[in-house]
This record gives structure tokens, C-alpha cells and sequence, in this order.
């Protein structure tokens, strides 16, 4: 229905927002600032008169009331105020050279002053802070220097104790927190930001941009030119005048926002993203004790690496910011900003422990735009996708397979013409197709008895009280196959949108009376009274419906309420046989049963407010009455739920292994590399039977071999982020030897300047995930895999769509556009080797003893030096981190030695110690290849591999 109907129950709020009495000085109200280096005066002041905050008691993180007496901000130690609004400031560039994520560069203006932390958040106030919060303590030798090797959840976390401890509200609000072995906070639930509230938070990116861009000076900050490479006291590098400290070095820092798209445009009170899109995303801003000073600036928005919440460097930490942006702005990646949200507000493990698969997805209308969202349940980050059109979008329906939507622009209860469309339900929502007739609405996907997949759709959506007009309308079905409809079959006389049984024997329909058509009969149930939002299971024949309070309700349920506050069902005779009670606070709208799902437990609602706004869509489970949040927003109209058919999982009475467990190699809270793993894992099993060659490695090898160029057998790439050899080899003994029935060759990235790394990736990485711990206990399966395996690998927490879109039709290649060499980076100090040389004997022996192993299997080894920037040829690094030239000569040397004494061994250098021709077009940066230079070292792998093998 197109507003609520009735009356609303009174909604009271929990949470009461504090209330900040400004006092600003002259400065705080003048004009706009075009440019980043206006003077520090005209924004900060730390020594300002005393302003005070004066609110009622709020609710806290964990659900505990938080007094909030009088406090002077201005008294809080290690704060300064800025004094932004008014002013403007600028996020990233329109330098080419920089990364896309980059670019361009994009206006800000504020219209708020905020409080910013003077330096970073020191070992000392962290430490004193978290032992008590969460037993997370910073190793280091001195209490001033920056804390670092910290989540983002653990500077929320921070941020919202030093509130609590000077008596502030939370900015940041969440459900449940996970942590790993040594305390690092690895998920937060529902992790919530008010913006609204007046607590310590991370700065937003604008915010941290517009202070450091004061007085930006490189030169005079902690950098691998002068750190040796370890952190130092807080501003101990201050210069003269300067109130802030530390934003070009020391250490990198969080800031609040989500990792969006810049637009050639100007935003007010910018904050990120909405949300963390498909890869979740985070922004970290300024240089480190690792960097070179020409590799900082203030438009860089990440690291190496892909940046999510749960990301911990021993380089990055934060600081503090303290003040309330009413009037906050998020922008999409499309360039759409907005002063409001569509948040998802339940998780993957959540979906799925209700429903009993994780592949489930949410589409919807939202009203303000008239687009369809939706929601991709199947692992990874969660994250709100509008499909924009310039159509009116009116009751998505996701097809029996998950894959497409379809959608009309009517809506129930509207009478008049009416278009019907079926689109792939994705980011761009491609290959939408009409249906060529006269008037369609109310679409419903069934799958006939006979195996046809179909549209059930009225050629009116008007009301349906008076017969004769209701009989001149008419019901029909469409077959869908291939993205293309068949051609119409009228079905039934009247208008039955809530719905047809798959044997086409049963219709029902409301707005406003509860019609059914049962063999070609009509009747009218429920006494005549009014009903609204009905929609039939296919399978079972139930009709869920809402009312007006009448009277038929009031009796089953047994006392009064109010409209919509009851979602009804009955069984196929239309007896009554359940209700459930709305939210206190909210009633029902836009109820519909899953869609392809045999299990008729649940139901999808939105829930209205009482001001009538659909602000919210929730999973009723009917077996127990519970209701669960879904996403929140604004105006969230037509929910369409859909769940992989439980028919199509795996009976679990049979299987010889725990089903939590197998298969479990990504999890909340893991990390992007743990991520891109389970995506090759996944692969791993189901391409196992035809894998001829492993490709291992780093993240080199993952951006720089492509698989399916290689002729010379069926190549996986399992290369990856957070890499050491070790890593390398425990992924080929464990797996590849044990179930590669075909493999023949082994391609290993050899990484010399990750060599200062032994098993502390490899810990990292298949530690901390359950399903490759079950497979270690398990000998790794050695003796034959057992019943089920691979289809509970399937089924287990996936990869993102996202992710699996990177990497499943490339088989593992990630690739990646050219950009170029850029400045050659060297993070480590390169003479690592010779202070440690056990370092450069550990790889050796593990490198000789594979390939004894590798020999006994008569198992191909091709070892790949990959190109790096060939300037590092005039610096005294061999690469990225070290080691120093001079060293990497007798690594050669012995590397030589062992393909005299293995025959089975081969290594291609595409390095030559900086002297190699791949040129700027074929790099992605200044360690990694683009697909230009992908495809070049792929062909020279390849024709190795051929002379190899034959």
C-alpha cells in the first residue's frame, strides 16, 4: 500500500541526543577558506573559554546508562579545537599518476567546529584504557610513543572508553565484539556511528585532511630517512607554532570513514561512504616510519593492501576527534550523497543461523529515490546496492534462483496502467527486459509443477471490493527462461496478486477484502473485513495477510489493537492459525513469505514508525514469534526475501565431519586476505580433480600470473596477500601433494625481500580460521577426503559475490589496470639479511627440503623472481623491503647452485636486479605487475613449463 493506513502506537526512544551550548569566537563564523593553507589561527584554539555540555543520561556501547554531568571539552587533555565551519578543504587530487581510488580530487565544506587530538593516542593512554576495557596492551618501550598495531574496532573501542571516562555519551554503538588470541578486537555486531552524539570518535578524513593540510611539512616528520624504521615519542618532531603534530609520520591513522569513491564535486560535512561496500573498506590517512618522504601527502586514502575494519600494521595508529555533525553527508559510489542512510542492521552468521544457508539476499523499494536496493547475505562485508533507474520500481521479487528481480510501477491498491520488468539483480542491474502487454503489476516468480520458471502478474492492481469491477480484471502467467518471456497465458478472472500455488489451484488476493480461488472457485474470507499484503506460500498453501483491527482478528488474537499491528495466517481453507504482534512502537506493512523457500516459518516485513515511516525491514520467524532487524533507513517499501531452497543443501544425517567446522576458511572478522583464501580454497575442491599446475606465492604472484593463459596444463592461482614461503609450502604439501591427483608443476613466487618473514603469515593466516585447523586435525585429509566434503565447503561461510566476481572466472588471477613504477619504496631497513643471517638460511633449508618432497612426486618447480621498480637499481634495496643488493647476489648464486642439484627446479628471473624491460605500461606499482606485465611474464612461464614438461 502506497502510505500507512491507520494510526500508530507512540514510539518512545531510548536514546536522548546531547545538546552542545556553542560559544564561538569570531573566527568560527567566517567566510569560506578556498584554500589549505590558511593560517592555524584562523581555525584552532586550545585555550579558548570554557564550553560546557550539559545532556541527559543516554545509553552507552554494551547497553549501560552513561551519566553526562557538565564537562568542559576545552579542559580535556590533548584536544585542541578547530574551528572549521565555514571553511572548505579538499580530499584526494587530479594528479594522474595517483591511484583511481584517489582521484579526483573533491571539495568539503563544514559548518560545524569540531575537537581534534593534539597527537596520536600514545601506548601509555591506551594501555591504561584497555587493560581493563578488553586486555589489549601495545607492546612498546616507552609510553609516548604512538600506539600502533590496533584495529579499527580497537580505536572505537578506545574512543568510546575515554567517553566513558569523561563522563560523555558513545559515538559508536554495537551488539557484540570478537577478539583474537592476543585481545586485537576483530568484529564489532552491528557496529553503529551516531554522528549525532557528542563523544570521542575517530576524525573523518575531511576532518584530518583540513588540520594536517595546515601546515603540511614532510620534510620534518618521522620517515624511513630518519626512524630506522621503529616509532618515536609523540610529537617529538613539532615544529615551532604548530599545535598539532605527527600527521606526516610516525605513524599512519584511522579515520572514521568507510572507503568511498571521490566525485568532482563539493560535499558539506562529508563523512565516507554509507558503507563499506563489497570489500568493507576502511580509510587510513598520512605517512609512516616505513615510508619515504616521497611517497607522503595528504591525498593518499590507503595502504599496500586492501584496508578493512579488522586490519591490524604495526605502522598504524590513530588519534582522537570530539564534536557532533548534526548534518552529516555519506556519498555512494555512484557520486549520490545524502544526509541519510540504508544500514544493515543483521550480519552473514545471523542470516544464516536463521535460515539455515548462507546464501540469502534482500531487495526493496526505497521510496525516496523510487529504486530498487539490495542486500547480498552471502558472506563477505554487507553492504546497501541501489539499482538506479529512471523508472518507478514498485514490489521486487527475487526469482527462485536468486538471480534476477522483477518489479512493476504500480503498486496494491492502485488502479491504472502498469509496466512489468525482469533485470539481473546487480550494481548496474543489467540485461532489464519489459513485458509487451498492455498492463502488468504485482509480479510473482513461481516454478511450476511441470518445471517451468514463470511470472504470475494482474493486469490491474486496483481495489478489489466490488465484483463486477474485480472480474473484468484478470490474472497471468509469463515464462521467464534465458532473459526472455514467453508468451502470456491468462490464468484466472480477477485480479489475485498475493499470488498463485504452484499447481495453479489456489490464487488469494486482498486490498481491501481477502479473496481466494480455490479449483476455479471464489470466495471472499475473513467476514468480509478489510486485508491488505497478502501473499500465499507457493508450497504450502498459507495466506499471510494484515488487518484493520477487525473484528475476526480480535477474536483469534484475544484482545484489541491497532492497524497492522497483527500479521495473520491462514492455512488453505482460510482458518486462522497464527498471529504475531508487531514492535512495540511499530506496526506491520509490506508482509511477504521468502521467496523459493520450503521452510514457511518466516516472513519479511517492513515495520512503520509512528510517524507512518517505513523505516525499517525485519525476518519475522514465525516458529517462535521472534523478529530480527534487517536494514534501517528511511522509507523502505516491498521487501523481497530470497534463500537458497533448503531441497538444494546437503543432508547432514550421514556426513563423517562436523559441518560447522569443514570447509570453515573465512569467517566475521577476518581479514581481506583470509577472504581472497576462502575464495581459492573454494576453488581448490572443486577444481581439484583437473588441477595440473599450483601457482603460490605472494600477492606478486596473485596480480601477476594470469591462469588461464597458461597452456602448458589447468593452472590455480593460489597466490595471496600477507605471504611468506612458508605459507607457500604449506599450502602445496598440505593440499596439493595430498589431493592433486593430476598436478605436474609448481610455480612459487621467490620473494627475497619478504624472506625476513618465517611463519608468521602462515600463523596468521591458516591459524585463525577454523576449517583449516579441522583439516590439520585431520591429517589433512591425506587418506581420502570424506562423504560431503566438498559440498560442505560449498556451503560453508563464503567468499563475498564481490570477491568470488574477482577471482572464480579468472581461476585466482586478480587483475589490474597499468599506472606505473612510481617512486621506488623501500619500507624496511634493507640490511635486515646481514643483522639476522639465520633469516636467509631458514628459507633455504625449507626451500631444499620441498623440493625433495616435490622430486619424490616427480613434481615440477619453477621458481619466479617477479620485476620490481627498476629504480631501486640506483638505491642500496634490491626491492620493497630490503634485502641489500649485495645480498640478493648470493642468493642468486645458491638459487643457481640448487637447480644443478635438483633437476625438477627451475627459476626465472624477471627481475635482473632492476635490469629487466617491463616499462611503466605494465605496472600496477612499484612491486606489482598490471595485466600488461602479467600477460608478458605468464607467456614466459608458460613456455618454460612447456620445455619443462615435455
Amino acid at each position: 500500500m502506497k502510505t500507512s493506513l491507520c494510526r500508530q502506537i507512540a514510539f518512545v526512544v531510548s536514546t536522548v541526543l546531547l545538546t552542545l551550548l556553542l560559544g564561538c569566537s569570531d573566527e568560527g563564523s567566517s567566510s569560506a577558506v578556498e584554500e589549505e593553507s590558511s593560517s592555524s589561527q584562523e581555525f584552532l584554539d586550545s585555550s579558548s573559554s570554557s564550553e560546557k555540555l550539559d545532556s541527559s543520561s543516554s545509553i552507552g556501547s554494551s547497553g549501560e546508562e552513561v551519566s553526562s554531568s557538565e564537562v568542559s571539552l576545552d579542559s580535556l587533555t590533548g584536544m585542541a579545537k578547530v574551528f572549521a565551519s565555514g571553511k572548505k578543504t579538499y580530499l584526494g587530487t587530479d594528479e594522474e599518476s595517483a591511484k583511481a581510488s584517489d582521484r579526483p580530487k573533491m571539495a568539503v565544506t563544514f559548518d560545524y567546529d569540531f575537537y581534534m587530538g593534539v597527537h596520536e593516542v600514545t601506548c601509555g593512554e591506551f594501555n591504561k584504557l584497555m587493560k581493563k576495557e578488553t586486555g589489549l596492551q601495545d607492546e612498546c618501550d616507552n609510553d609516548s610513543l604512538p600506539v600502533s598495531n590496533v584495529s579499527y574496532y580497537d580505536a572505537v573501542l578506545y574512543a568510546n572508553a575515554r567517553s566513558k571516562q569523561e563522563g560523555l555519551d558513545t559515538a559508536y554503538t554495537y551488539t557484540s565484539a570478537t577478539f583474537d588470541e592476543k585481545h586485537n578486537c576483530t568484529g564489532l555486531g552491528k557496529l553503529n556511528f551516531l554522528n549525532s552524539v557528542e563523544g570521542f570518535r575517530l576524525p573523518s578524513e575531511a576532518e584530518w585532511v583540513f588540520v594536517a593540510g595546515q601546515e603540511w611539512n614532510v620534510s620534518n616528520s618521522w620517515n624511513n630517512g630518519n626512524s630506522d624504521y621503529e616509532r618515536h615519542k609523540v610529537c617529538s618532531k613539532k615544529s615551532g607554532g604548530q599545535s598539532f603534530c605527527d600527521f606526516a609520520g610516525n605513524v599512519m591513522e584511522w579515520v572514521n570513514d568507510w572507503k568511498g569513491s571521490l566525485q568532482d564535486t563539493s560535499v558539506q560535512n562529508y563523512m565516507g561512504a554509507p558503507d563499506g561496500g563489497s570489500f568493507g573498506e576502511r580509510v587510513v590517512k598520512g605517512g609512516s616510519f616505513r615510508n619515504d618522504i616521497s611517497s607522503i601527502n595528504l591525498f593518499s586514502r590507503g595502504d599496500v593492501y586492501t584496508v578493512t575494519s579488522a586490519t591490524k600494521a604495526g605502522y598504524v595508529g590513530f588519534r582522537l576527534a570530539l564534536g557532533k555533525v548534526k548534518k552529516a553527508s555519506w556519498m555512494d559510489g555512484k557520486g549520490n550523497a545524502s544526509t541519510s542512510r540504508t544500514l544493515v542492521k543483521t550480519s552473514v552468521s545471523e542470516m544464516s543461523s536463521m535460515l539455515g544457508t548462507y546464501h540469502s539476499k534482500l531487495a526493496f523499494r526505497n521510496d525516496l529515490t523510487g529504486n530498487i536496493s539490495f542486500v547480498d547475505f552471502a558472506g563477505g562485508n554487507l553492504s546497501v546496492i541501489e539499482i538506479r533507474d529512471t523508472l518507478d520500481c514498485y514490489h521486487p521479487e527475487i526469482s527462485p534462483d536468486g538471480k534476477w528481480v522483477a518489479f512493476s510501477t504500480k503498486y496494491e491498491g492502485e488502479s491504472g496502467q502498469s509496466s512489468l520488468y525482469v533485470r539481473h539483480l546487480d550494481s548496474a542491474g543489467t540485461n532489464r527486459v519489459g513485458l509487451d502487454v498492455a498492463s502488468a503489476a504485482i509480479p510473482r516468480w513461481r516454478v511450476l509443477n511441470n518445471g517451468d520458471t514463470v511470472v504470475v502478474y494482474v493486469s490491474d492492481a486496483g481495489s478489489n471490493k466490488v465484483e463486477v469491477s474485480f472480474k473484468e480484471k484478470s490474472t497471468w502467467l509469463v515464462t521467464f527462461a534465458n532473459g526472455k518471456f514467453g508468451t502470456p497465458q491468462k490464468i484466472l478472472d480477477g485480479s489475485f496478486h498475493g499470488g498463485i500455488s504452484n499447481d495453479k489451484k489456489f490464487a488469494v488476493t486482498g486490498s481491501p477484502l481477502l479473496r481466494i480461488s480455490r479449483e476455479g472457485k471464489d470466495s471472499i474470507l475473513y467476514d468480509g473485513e478489510q486485508a491488505c499484503n497478502v501473499s500465499l506460500a507457493p508450497f504450502s498453501k498459507k495466506t499471510l495477510f494484515l488487518d484493520f483491527g477487525g473484528k475476526p482478528g480480535r477474536s483469534f488474537v484475544g484482545e484489541k489493537y491497532g492497524v497492522h499491528q497483527r500479521l495473520f495466517i491462514a492455512d488453505s481453507n482460510g482458518k486462522l492459525i497464527q498471529s504475531v504482534g508487531s514492535p512495540r512502537g511499530f506496526s506491520f506493512d509490506h508482509s511477504e513469505w521468502i521467496v523459493g523457500y520450503e521452510n514457511d516459518n518466516f516472513a519479511v516485513v517492513s515495520l512503520s514508525n509512528v510517524n507512518g515511516a517505513h523505516s525499517k525491514i525485519a525476518l519475522v520467524n514465525l516458529a517462535d514469534s521472534s523478529i530480527v532487524e534487517l536494514v534501517d533507513g528511511d522509507e523502505l517499501w516491498h521487501p523481497s526475501l530470497w534463500a537458497e531452497n533448503h531441497s538444494d543443501i546437503e543432508d547432514d544425517e550421514k556426513l563423517e565431519f562436523d559441518p560447522d567446522s569443514a570447509g570453515a576458511y573465512f569467517r566475521e572478522g577476518g581479514e581481506w586476505f583470509h577472504e581472497v583464501l576462502r575464495a581459492k580454497m573454494g576453488m581448490f575442491w572443486e577444481y581439484k580433480d583437473s588441477i595440473e599446475i599450483l601457482a603460490v606465492g605472494s600477492s606478486r604472484m596473485e596480480d601477476g600470473l594470469v591462469s588461464r593463459e597458461i597452456t602448458s596444463g589447468f593452472c590455480l592461482n593460489m597466490g595471496h596477500p600477507a605471504n611468506d614461503m612458508n605459507a607457500s609450502v604449506y599450502v602445496t604439501r598440505n593440499y596439493g601433494f595430498n589431493h592433486l591427483s593430476k598436478i605436474k608443476a609448481v610455480v612459487i613466487s621467490l620473494d627475497f625481500d619478504l624472506w625476513q618473514n618465517l611463519t608468521g603469515y602462515t600463523e596468521l593466516v591458516f591459524g585463525g580460521m577454523p576449517g583449516y585447523n579441522y583439516d590439520s586435525n585431520h591429517g589433512f585429509w591425506k587418506d581420502g577426503l570424506p562423504k560431503g566434503f566438498v559440498k560442505a565447503v560449498s556451503n560453508a561461510y563464503p567468499a563475498s559475490p564481490s570477491t568470488m566476481e574477482i577471482y572464480a572466472s579468472s581461476l585466482g588471477y586478480k587483475r589490474n589496470g597499468a599506472e606505473s613504477w612510481g617512486t621506488p619504496l623501500v619500507e624496511m631497513d634493507s640490511s635486515w639479511a646481514e643483522k639476522d643471517p639465520v633469516l636467509i638460511e631458514w628459507q633455504f633449508i625449507l626451500l631444499e627440503d620441498f623440493l625433495r618432497a616435490a622430486a619424490e612426486r616427480n613434481v615440477i618447480v619453477v621458481g619466479v623472481v617477479f620485476p620490481q621498480n627498476p629504480e631501486y637499481a640506483s638505491t642500496g634495496s634490491w626491492g620493497r623491503y630490503g634485502p641489500t643488493r649485495s645480498t640478493v647476489v648470493h642468493v642468486m648464486e645458491r638459487l643457481d647452485a640448487l637447480t644443478g642439484k635438483y633437476g625438477n627446479f627451475a627459476v626465472l628471473d624477471e627481475n635482473e636486479m632492476g635490469a629487466h624491460d617491463y616499462d611503466e605500461t605494465m605496472a600496477l606499482n612499484t612491486d606489482h605487475l598490471s595485466y600488461e606485465g602479467a600477460t608478458r611474464l605468464t607467456a614466459k612461464v608458460d613456455s618454460l613449463l612447456h620445455k619443462l614438461l615435455d
